[in-house]
C-alpha cells in the first residue's frame, strides 16, 4: 500500500488540495464544514502531515529534541517519561536521543536535530562545549547543566540535598561521614557538583573530618566496586553519602558481601529517588528529587523559548525542593 498523499486527501473530501493545506497549516478562515470534512479524509486515509515541509513554510514542526546520557538508567528513564507526558499533553512529539557519554555521537545527534527542524531541545547531555549548542540556533533548555547565559538550566536545590543527606547521617549518629560521587566544586558546568558542596558545609558546620572520594557518574559499575570495597577496607566508615542511588546500592550490596551489616555498621543515603527505587528496594534512604515538576518545568520554558525566541531570560537558574525518603528499616 502507497502512503497517501495530500492530493489523496483533497479527493476524498471534496475539496482542492489548497484547502486541505489551509486546514493542516490553520491559514485563513474555512468552516467547520470543510474542517470536518478534512480531518475525517484525513483520518480514513491515515495521512500524516510531513513536519519537514511544513518547517520549510515557517510553520512549527511540534517537535523536541531530548538528549541525554542513557535511557537505561531509572532517573533518566522516569524523567524523560515525564518529559514526554508534558510535550504530549500540549501536542509535541519527542525525538529521543541516547548520547552516552560520547562527545561525537552528541555532536551528531544535535545535527540530526537541527536537519529534522525541531522546534527546541532539551538538553541533560555533558559531552559537549557551549559553542556545539550556540551554533545550533535553536531554542534550548538545559537539565543540569550550565550551557550559556542565554541558556535556562533546570535542576533540583543539589546543595541542600547534599547537606540533607549528610545531614540525615548525622542525625543517626554517624561521625565518619565519607561522601562518594562526582567530587569537582571548580567546575560549573554540573550543577551537581553542589551535592558535594553540600556536603562539604555540613561536615564543616559540626566539626567533622572530611572524607571525599571521587567517582564519575559515567564510570563502570565494576570500577564502582572496586572503589567501595577499598573505602570499606581501608577507613573507618559508618557513613556514606552517595550522589546517586544505583551507587548508595551498590554500596549496600559490597557492604554485605563484607560482612558488614546494613544500616547497624554502616548508613547509606542515595540521591534521586525514583518510583522505581521507592518501589523495588525501599530499604534505600535517598534525596528524592521532584521528577515531574522538574519535567514540566523543562517543557514549559522550551516552550516559552520556542514563542519568544529573542526575549531576554527572566531568570537563568530554577532550583526545584529535594526531600528525604526515608528507608523501611532504622537508620
Amino acid at each position: 500500500m502507497t502512503r497517501p498523499k495530500l492530493i489523496d486527501v483533497a479527493k476524498k473530501a471534496g475539496v482542492s488540495a489548497t484547502t486541505v493545506s489551509r486546514v493542516i497549516n490553520n491559514y485563513g478562515y474555512l468552516s467547520e464544514k470543510t474542517k470536518s470534512k478534512v480531518f475525517a479524509a484525513m483520518e480514513e486515509l491515515n495521512y500524516q502531515p510531513n513536519s519537514l515541509a511544513r518547517s520549510l513554510h515557517g510553520k512549527a514542526t511540534k517537535l523536541i529534541g531530548v538528549i541525554f546520557p542513557t535511557i537505561t538508567n531509572p532517573f533518566f528513564a522516569e524523567l524523560i517519561e515525564e518529559i514526554e507526558k508534558a510535550c504530549f499533553a500540549d501536542d509535541y512529539k519527542l525525538i529521543l536521543c541516547d548520547a552516552g557519554y560520547n562527545a561525537q555521537k552528541e555532536k551528531n545527534y544535535l545535527k540530526m536535530l537541527q536537519a529534522n527542524q525541531v522546534d527546541g531541545i532539551i538538553a541533560g547531555t555533558h559531552n559537549l562545549g557551549i559553542e556545539d549548542y550556540n551554533k545550533s540556533g535553536l531554542p534550548i533548555v538545559a537539565f543540569d547543566r550550565n550551557l550559556s547565559d542565554q541558556v535556562p538550566i533546570v535542576s533540583c536545590d543539589n546543595f541542600s540535598g547534599g547537606r540533607l543527606a549528610t545531614s540525615e547521617l548525622y542525625q543517626a549518629g554517624c561521625r565518619h561521614i565519607f561522601f562518594l560521587g562526582s567530587a569537582n566544586v571548580a567546575n560549573n558546568l554540573h550543577p551537581t557538583n553542589s551535592r558535594l558542596e553540600g556536603y562539604l558545609d555540613f561536615i564543616d558546620s559540626v566539626g567533622l573530618t572530611r572524607h571525599v572520594h571521587s567517582v564519575a557518574y559515567s564510570e563502570s559499575a565494576a570500577v564502582k566496586k572496586a572503589i567501595i570495597k577499598e573505602i570499606l577496607q581501608k577507613h573507618t566508615v559508618d557513613g556514606i553519602v552517595c550522589t546517586d542511588d544505583l551507587t548508595a546500592l551498590l554500596v549496600i550490596q559490597i557492604s554485605q558481601q563484607m560482612g558488614l551489616q546494613v544500616p547497624q555498621d554502616v548508613k547509606v543515603v542515595g540521591f534521586d529517588g525514583t518510583n522505581f527505587l521507592q518501589t523495588y528496594h525501599p530499604e534505600l534512604t535517598t534525596i528524592a528529587q521532584p521528577i515531574p515538576e522538574i519535567a514540566k518545568l523543562l517543557v514549559t520554558l522550551l516552550q516559552e523559548r520556542i514563542n519568544n525566541p529573542h526575549q531576554p531570560l527572566k531568570q537563568k537558574r530554577y532550583e526545584l525542593p529535594v526531600k528525604v525518603i526515608r528507608s523501611t528499616t532504622s537508620m
